[in-house]
C-alpha cells in the first residue's frame, strides 16, 4: 500500500462556491498514493470501524517426522474425495458449513433445543436468536433498546498468563486480551510453543511475529522453522480473505513467501496443506474442478502429459461455504415447482421488465435480476404480485435505509428484512418447525454485498420448494465479506437472469449509465443536479467539501447537511474519512468529544460486526455506554467496544456506503487518490445521490481512464467454478 502524504495546508477557496455543471475535468496535476478504500485493495470493505484491521492465519504445532507428513496428506486427498462424494447424496442441513456459518447455525440449534440460553451466542457476527414456527408474515415488532454486545472476553487468568509470555517475547501487554481470545485458555502454552501463532491477532504483521519468536526461541528460531512457514500461509490466505478472495493460485502464496525470506516456498505450501492449515484444488483449462487435488509441489505442465491446470490453496471455512452454497442453489433450481402459473399476476405487472421477473420466477426456483436504482421497483413488484397469489413472499436487503426504501416500493412494511435481521430471527416471519425461513419465495436485494458466508447461511436455512431470487446491479463494489457471489452465479449463467430495461432518470442517472459502460459523458443538469467542483489540492478539498456541506448544497439545492453524505476513498490521507469527519465536526457539531471522542448529534458509523456499517447519530452516554440512534432504533454500545466499533460518519468510503443513499451526495477526489479510482468504484458513489451529487475533483484525468478501463475479476474463487461443474 502506497503510503499517504500527509500535512497539506489547505489551498484558497474557489470563487464559485457553487461550483459549476460540467464534464469532469483537469484541475490539478494528479499525486501519488492514496489509502485504498477497504484496507484491503480491491472492495472486501471494512473489518473494523475504519477498516484497518489485518487478518489473521492459524498455524498448528508442527509435525516433525516425514511419515506424519505424508500420512497427513493422505488424510486430506481423503477429506477432499470424501466432500465430493458427498454431492450426489441429500444434503444434511449444516453439514457442510464451517466458521461463522456453522457457529451461526450450531447456536440456532442450541437455543432451539434448550441446550444454551439465547444470550450466551451474542458474541457471533450474525447472533442467531431462537426459531420460531410462523406459517404467515408476521409484522415486526418493536424491540426494547439493548445494548451491542462486546465478543465474549477471555478468562482473567488466561489474559495473565498470555501477557506474561508475550512480556518475555516483549510483545504489547494490549495483545494479552485478543490473543486470549483467539487462541482460547491456552494461549499462553501455544504461544510458547509456537509464537508465530501470535499472527492469529488481528493486526499482527509476520515482522511483528518474527520479533516475538526469536526474543522467545533465540537461536532456534530462523526463516524457514516450520512454524513459521505454516502460520505465514494461513495468515496470507486470511489477508487475501479480507481483499475478497475465497482462495489464492499456489504460485501468489509462493512467490509472497519467496519475498518473506521462505527459502523453499514449494515445501513450506506443502507442510501447510499436510498440517491443514489450507486446502488445495486444481481447475483442468476448461474451469472445471477436477477430481483429486494436486499434490502443491506436482508437475501439472504439459510436460507432465497433462493439460495445464490452475492450482487454488484456500482456508477450509471459505471452501466449505462455497460447496455448501453451490449444493444449496442447485438444490433451490432443482426442488422449485415448475408448473406454476402466474399469468395474470405478470400481466398485470407495471413494466415489461416487472413482468418478465414474475414469469421467470413462477417457472425457476432461482433467478438473476440485474438493473439499477429505478429497476429496484421490478423486485418490489415481484414481491407484491406474489403476496397477491397467497404466498410467503419477503424482500431482504442489506441495511436499514434500503429496507426502508423496499418498504415504500411495496407499500407495505411487513415485506422488508434486513438481511441480518432476518437470519438473526429480530425481523421477519421467523422459522417454521423443519428450522427454515418461513418463506415461500425470497428476494434478496443489492445482491452483489453478499458473501459467500452468509449467503451459505442464507440457502441452507430456505427450504425445499423455496423461491430465491438474487437482485442487484452489477456495476456496484461487491461484497465487504470473501466472495462475489452475485457476479459468480450471473458468469456461471446457474439460472435465468432478468436484466431490467428500467434506466435511471435524471442527470445522475444519465452519468451513473454512462459510467457503467464506460463512458464519462457530460450531461446537462438544469437544476444543479450534478456540479464538478475544481480543486487543486487536497487541503482545498477538504475546505470545499465543508463548505459544499455546510452552505452550498443547502442553499441551492434545498437539502440540509443531515441528508447530505460525503464519501471519498481512503480512511486516511489528507482528505480521507479521518480528516474530512475532522473538518466537517468542527463546522456541523463543534464540541469536546466528552463521550469517548463523541458528543451529542455527532453523525457515526457503527460496525456491529465486520463487513457491517450502520449509520448512527450520537444521543448521549452513561455507564452502560454510548448510546445511538440508528434509524429510529436504539443501540447501546459498551464502553469498552466505543472505540474499535464507532467512528465519525459524516465521510464515508464508497464501500461503506453501497447500497444506501442519501438525497445529497458529495463525493470527494484528492489527488492522492488516484490509485483507489475505478470503474466501480466511481458507478458507487456517483449513484449514492438521489437528488444531487457534488464531485470535488482534483484527480486530472485519471477519473476519466478509470471509468474507461473496463473492470476485471479482483476476486479469486471457486464458487463459478462448483456451478459450472457437473454434479459427478
Amino acid at each position: 500500500m502506497t503510503a499517504l502524504p500527509r500535512g497539506e495546508t489547505p489551498g484558497s477557496p474557489a470563487a464559485d462556491d457553487e461550483g459549476v455543471v460540467a464534464t469532469p475535468s483537469a484541475a490539478a496535476p494528479a499525486e501519488d498514493g492514496n489509502e485504498d478504500d477497504s484496507g484491503s485493495g480491491n472492495g472486501s470493505g471494512d473489518g473494523s470501524a475504519d477498516g484497518s484491521a489485518d487478518a489473521a492465519g492459524t498455524a498448528p504445532a508442527p509435525l516433525s517426522e516425514a511419515e506424519a507428513e505424508l500420512a497427513a496428506q493422505r488424510e486430506l486427498r481423503e477429506r477432499i474425495e470424501k466432500r465430493k462424494a458427498e454431492k450426489e447424496g441429500p444434503i444434511a442441513a449444516g453439514g457442510k458449513l464451517s466458521g461463522r456459518a456453522a457457529d451461526l447455525l450450531a447456536a440456532v440449534r442450541a437455543v432451539e433445543s434448550g441446550e444454551q440460553p439465547a444470550t450466551s451466542f451474542f458474541d457471533s457476527p450474525a447472533p442467531a436468536a431462537p426459531r420460531r414456527t410462523a406459517p404467515a408474515p408476521a409484522p415486526a415488532r418493536p424491540r426494547a433498546p439493548e445494548p451491542a454486545r462486546a465478543p465474549q472476553s477471555a478468562p482473567p487468568e488466561a489474559v495473565a498468563a498470555t501477557a506474561s509470555v508475550l512480556a518475555e517475547g516483549g510483545a504489547p501487554a494490549a495483545l494479552a486480551g485478543p490473543a486470549a481470545e483467539a487462541l482460547g485458555a491456552q494461549a499462553a502454552e501455544a504461544l510458547r510453543a509456537d509464537p508465530w501463532q501470535l499472527l492469529t491477532v488481528p493486526g499482527v504483521r509476520p515482522e511483528q511475529a518474527d520479533g516475538f519468536a526469536r526474543a522467545l526461541l533465540g537461536a532456534e528460531c530462523g526463516p524457514d522453522d516450520e512454524r513459521r512457514t505454516a502460520a505465514l500461509v494461513g495468515w496470507l490466505l486470511e489477508r487475501a480473505a479480507l481483499r475478497g478472495h475465497t482462495a489464492l493460485d499456489i504460485s501468489e502464496v509462493r512467490a509472497a513467501l519467496a519475498e518473506r525470506s521462505v527459502a523453499d516456498p514449494d515445501a513450506a505450501v506443502q507442510h501447510a496443506v499436510a498440517e491443514g492449515v489450507v486446502l488445495v484444488f486444481q481447475e483442468d483449462q476448461d474451469g472445471q474442478e477436477s477430481g483429486a487435488p494436486a499434490e502443491p509441489g506436482e508437475d501439472t505442465g504439459p510436460a507432465a502429459g497433462r493439460e495445464p491446470v490452475q492450482v487454488l490453496l484456500g482456508l477450509d471455512r471459505y471452501a466449505l461455504a462455497e460447496e455448501s452454497l453451490a449444493d444449496g442453489l442447485a438444490r433451490l433450481v432443482n426442488a422449485c415447482e415448475k408448473d406454476a402459473d402466474w399469468t395474470a399476476a405478470a400481466s398485470a405487472a407495471a413494466s415489461p421488465s416487472a413482468a418478465e421477473l414474475i414469469r421467470a420466477v413462477a417457472a425457476h426456483g432461482l433467478v438473476a435480476h440485474a438493473g439499477g436504482e429505478a429497476a429496484r421497483a421490478e423486485p418490489a413488484a415481484l414481491i407484491t404480485a406474489a403476496r397477491g397469489l397467497g404466498l410467503r413472499a419477503l424482500g431482504a436487503v442489506h441495511s436499514a435505509d434500503g429496507r426502508r426504501r423496499l418498504a415504500e416500493a411495496t407499500g407495505d412494511p411487513e415485506t422488508a428484512v434486513t438481511l441480518a435481521g432476518l437470519l438473526s430471527g429480530e425481523q421477519g416471519p421467523g422459522r417454521d418447525e423443519e428450522g427454515a425461513i418461513a418463506v415461500d419465495l425470497l428476494v434478496v436485494l443489492d445482491a452483489p454485498q453478499l458473501d459467500v458466508e452468509t449467503a451459505a447461511i442464507l440457502v441452507e436455512s430456505l427450504a425445499d420448494g423455496t423461491r430465491l431470487v438474487l437482485s442487484g446491479d452489477p456495476g456496484v463494489l461487491g461484497s465487504a465479506g470473501a466472495g462475489r457471489v452475485f457476479a459468480d452465479v450471473l458468469a456461471a449463467r446457474a439460472c435465468p437472469q432478468i436484466v431490467s430495461r428500467t434506466p435511471d432518470p435524471g442527470p445522475i442517472g444519465e452519468l451513473v449509465s454512462g459510467i457503467g459502460i464506460g463512458e464519462l459523458n457530460q450531461v446537462d443538469a438544469p437544476g444543479r443536479e450534478v456540479v464538478i467542483v475544481p480543486v487543486r489540492d487536497a487541503g482545498e478539498a477538504v475546505h470545499r467539501t465543508v463548505q459544499l456541506v455546510a452552505d452550498s448544497v443547502p442553499r441551492a439545492i434545498g437539502v440540509p447537511p443531515s441528508d447530505t453524505q460525503v464519501i471519498t476513498v481512503g480512511h486516511g490521507g489528507s482528505a480521507g474519512t479521518r480528516a474530512l469527519n475532522a473538518a466537517l465536526k468542527q463546522r456541523l457539531n463543534p464540541g469536546p468529544g466528552r463521550f469517548a471522542g463523541f458528543d451529542p448529534g455527532d453523525r457515526v458509523v457503527h460496525v456491529p460486526a465486520p463487513g457491517r456499517a450502520v449509520p448512527a447519530v450520537v444521543v448521549s452516554a452513561d455507564a452502560e455506554g454510548l448510546r445511538l440512534d440508528c434509524a429510529g432504533t436504539e443501540v447501546v454500545v459498551a464502553q469498552d467496544r466505543v472505540a474499535s466499533s464507532v467512528r465519525h460518519g459524516w465521510a464515508l468510503s464508497a464501500h461503506q456506503a453501497a447500497g444506501m443513499r442519501w438525497p445529497a451526495v458529495v463525493v470527494v477526489l484528492p489527488g492522492d487518490a488516484v490509485q483507489g479510482l475505478s470503474r466501480p468504484w466511481v458507478y458507487t458513489a456517483f449513484s449514492r445521490g438521489e437528488r444531487h451529487l457534488s464531485v470535488v475533483h482534483g484527480v486530472d484525468q485519471a477519473l476519466q481512464r478509470a471509468v474507461a478501463q473496463p473492470p476485471a475479476q479482483e476476486r479469486t474463487t471457486r464458487l463459478r467454478t462448483l456451478l459450472e461443474t457437473p454434479a459427478r
